[in-house]
């Protein structure tokens, strides 16, 4: 039941992509894939679309770059203030966002650099950052050394080492990691809005428009994101349940 009832968002959703909308998009007035057919005529609900596409690639992109640098040092390695290192690490996933999000736009302001992309990208890999190296952190300490001092008594040097036997087994981790930073930076608005600046995201788009019936534009875009990652996650896992087969067959 519980199930069933955190689906009627997304039902709905989905349901009034369809809507024969005017001024509004509360009432059903009608079935139409005009919506569909004609999503970017609305050009405020594509802009916005594009630019949470933009900053959630990139944000995903150095976060994790980052983060997967800093699991691997913080499990590998000891250094001095590393529990201290460990501790500002995790600190910003326990921080409210909208504190998150005010601090890091007194900063901005501080040092005189104007609100905008730039801005919502910093912050969103700041506030990821967290997330990739809690992920990827465990996966890393799941690795046998042994395997990798195997690959270096097989006179691989440091940079084959890594690439070889180090990284394809970090992969699922680090893909992991970047599904859900990409996921927190396409889905955030408080700390984007306090750094946004006169740029438009998606979440944003959908709060200034909730006030009058969010557009069936809007709908269409999040059914279309939603179809996407189902479809997503059945690809995975076919290709899991191949491999598994195959695997099988060969033993």
């Amino acid at each position: 039941m519980a199930f069933v009832f955190l689906l009627i968002p997304i039902v709905y959703t989905i349901v009034f992509s369809f809507n024969d909308a005017r001024r509004t998009n509360i009432i059903w007035r009608g079935f139409t894939f005009d919506n569909w057919l004609t999503v970017c005529e609305a050009q405020t609900v594509c802009q916005a679309f594009g630019n949470s596409i933009l900053i959630g690639v990139t944000a995903t992109v150095l976060a994790t770059t980052l983060g997967t640098m800093i699991a691997i040092a913080l499990v590998r390695y000891r250094f001095r203030f590393r529990n201290t290192t460990t501790l500002l690490i995790f600190l910003p996933m326990t921080t409210p966002e909208v504190v998150l999000g005010a601090g890091l736009a007194a900063q901005f302001l501080q040092v005189g650099v104007p609100k905008g992309l730039v801005t919502i990208i910093i912050a969103h890999t700041l506030f990821c950052l967290s997330f990739v190296v809690v992920t990827v952190r465990a996966r890393v300490a799941s690795i046998d050394p042994a395997l990798e001092e195997a690959g270096r008594d097989l006179y691989g040097n440091p940079r084959q080492v890594f690439w070889r036997i180090t990284f394809p087994m970090l992969l699922p981790g680090i893909v992991a990691a970047a599904l859900l930073s990409f996921a927190l930076s396409f889905d955030d608005f408080i700390i984007t809005n306090f750094n946004r600046g006169a740029e438009v995201t998606f979440p944003s788009f959908v709060y200034t428009a909730a006030a009058r019936g969010i557009p069936p534009e809007a709908n269409v875009i999040a059914s279309g994101v939603f179809f996407l990652a189902i479809a997503l996650v059945l690809i995975a896992q076919l290709s899991a349940a191949a491999r598994r087969r195959k695997l099988a067959a060969t033993t």
